[in-house]
């Protein structure tokens, strides 16, 4: 596989993008009963399992901006809401909580440092909702799998039964693809799959799908797709305002309650292709990018196959065009579905 991206990809200089993620100060949750009763959360060395946290009623999530590396720490990014730009940002740890009615919330832990490496700010980004004033028993406290936790919520995941269109034209779903299938690409006709991942998650919180219902965006039928998966339109007139025709979009940021929503509860299955570049292919109708393998991503790979690609994860990273993504100030209007639906068609 390392050779044939190696014949595929070229090297850029492309700058990082940055990534936005959800968070709660640390100071917004403690603990209510336990060891560390009435301190805040901290970093994994410090917290005690058991411990019963609570948050508060006046926590709102904020913003944290950040560019992603290889390995922690990353770096946060300019325009964050919350921290400090340029400081290094640490993945803590994967926590587990547990909810007085059996539930499980999983949780990743960042922690700001200052220049002399102390600790500035913790951060608490919940992969499940959580409501103030709920007891979270503490239960679970993991280091090793943080970093693959948080490389999972930006890999683009087709779900179960969504069809692919392939080189010839056929339709096929997408568990039934193998790796040497020939799919059909917007950029460059016919490509060869060259890895197939497949998870299966619960379907809560930061993994919960998000169904495109059929006629929304011209879609075929129902489209569900992972949370962070950019979906391509071209604009043959600009009624966005986004001041091109070529648009890359989240389908969170277009979540509107009604035509396209977040379907919550049970376990979804998350395919993954990889492709010797991003590509943009075809789902149920709708241009969809693949999945791509960057600074964020490759901990999501299975270690044999990141040991493989790990020279050439920044030229297929290079493939990407961040300067296509719409931002989601733009999309925060209950039409944007609808008026990027017209102005594909016309």
């Amino acid at each position: 596989m390392a050779d044939a991206l190696s014949s595929a990809l070229s090297s850029s200089g492309a700058a990082r993008p940055a990534h936005s993620v959800s968070v709660y100060r640390g100071s917004h949750l403690r603990v209510v009963s336990g060891a560390n009763l009435g301190d805040a959360l901290s970093f994994a060395e410090e917290v005690q399992p058991d411990d019963i946290y609570e948050l508060s009623p006046l926590a709102r999530p904020a913003r944290l901006s950040l560019l992603p590396a290889a390995a922690s720490p990353f770096e946060i990014a300019p325009g964050s809401e919350l921290g400090r730009r340029g400081a290094d940002l640490h993945l803590d740890a994967c926590l587990t909580f547990m909810s007085r009615d059996g539930a499980i919330t999983e949780a990743l832990v960042l922690v700001e440092t200052c220049s002399e490496g102390l600790v500035a700010e913790v951060y608490l980004m919940p992969l499940a909702a959580m409501q103030p004033r709920e007891d979270y028993a503490l239960i679970g406290v993991n280091r090793q799998t943080a970093l693959a936790r948080f490389a999972q919520l930006a890999c683009v995941s087709f779900t179960a039964g969504t069809m692919i269109t392939l080189a010839s034209g056929a339709q096929r779903a997408v568990e039934d693809l193998r790796v040497g299938d020939r799919v059909l690409t917007r950029d460059d006709g016919p490509q060869r799959i060259r890895w197939i991942g497949q998870q299966t998650l619960r379907a809560v919180g930061a993994f919960a799908p998000i169904l495109i219902r059929a006629g929304t965006l011209n879609a075929a039928r129902d489209l569900l797709v992972s949370p962070d998966h950019r979906l391509f339109v071209y604009q043959r007139r600009d009624r966005l305002g986004a001041g091109r025709s070529e648009l890359l979009l989240r389908a969170r940021h277009l979540v509107n309650g009604d035509t396209i929503l977040r379907r919550e509860g049970g376990f979804v299955d998350y395919y993954q292709m990889l492709f010797d570049h991003h590509q943009i292919i075809y789902a149920e109708g709708i241009a969809a990018e693949s999945m791509l393998v960057d600074t964020r991503t490759r901990a999501a790979l299975p270690a044999e196959l990141s040991e493989q690609v790990s020279a050439l994860l920044p030229r297929h990273s290079a493939s990407d065009q961040p300067e296509l993504e719409v931002q989601e100030t733009l999309l925060q209007r209950p039409d944007a579905a609808e008026l990027l639906r017209q102005s594909s068609a016309g």
